[in-house]
């Protein structure tokens, strides 16, 4: 070893290491597609069918308020919003806003929460759900192009197709429905920042849940 290979031993053992972290980093990224998401910039075009096969159009919905909720419903968080009747409020609260609110499962054949069209709306009416349509994702294309990473996940997006809030329904990272009632619910705040004309006061909150199934 001469010192132009390498001025330090620490700093050639210290060289493998580096490169398995560039490759996880250069890995992840080829996973996961180009840069995350950011708040204030263009949300991530997408278009993608429901359980009728109707398309949406991210491009189509221009001018409308839209609302992204990632889904699983073998995910005891998910079952804490839905079993409370939780989730069905703010869907209805929402889209009575004029909202469009877009339930999303990107669970892949095989993984908790993959449902065929007929099984999506079955847990739909038995929920009494109210999003405007179910998108079915089972490639993942469209979770990983908004990096969703638990059910339930959240992401906002303005007339104007701008990305104004992502992130956890709430601050109670917990299953229990019993913590509901004292929650600051971040995506009803939001909503009501956005109506209001006012910067979103949090626009961007840690989510939390099952991780997403892809």
């Amino acid at each position: 070893m001469t010192q132009l290979d390498c001025q330090s031993r620490k700093t050639c053992s210290l060289a493998p290491v580096t490169l398995a972290l560039i490759g996880a980093l250069l890995t992840w990224g080829l996973v996961w597609g180009a840069a995350a998401p950011q708040v204030g910039q263009p949300a991530p075009p997408f278009t993608v069918a429901d359980t009728g096969g109707k398309t949406w159009s991210l491009a189509e919905l221009k001018g409308k308020k839209v609302i992204l909720e990632w889904t699983n419903d073998g995910c005891p968080y998910v079952r804490k919003h839905y079993g409370s009747g939780n989730m069905q409020t703010l869907q209805r609260e929402a889209t009575a806003a004029g909202y469009v609110w877009l339930t999303v499962i990107s669970s892949a054949p095989g993984n908790q929460g993959y449902v065929s069209p007929t099984e999506a709306d079955r847990l739909t009416a038995e929920r009494k759900a109210a999003p405007t349509a179910v998108l079915l994702d089972p490639q993942g294309t469209l979770g990983r192009a908004y990096g969703a990473k638990t059910t339930p996940h959240l992401y906002v997006i303005d007339a104007a197709g701008t990305l104004v809030y992502m992130g956890g329904i709430d601050d109670r990272a917990t299953t229990d429905p019993a913590d509901i009632p004292g929650a600051r619910n971040y995506v009803r705040q939001a909503i009501a920042d956005l109506d209001a004309g006012r910067p979103l006061t949090a626009p961007v909150t840690r989510p939390y849940g099952c991780s997403v199934k892809y």
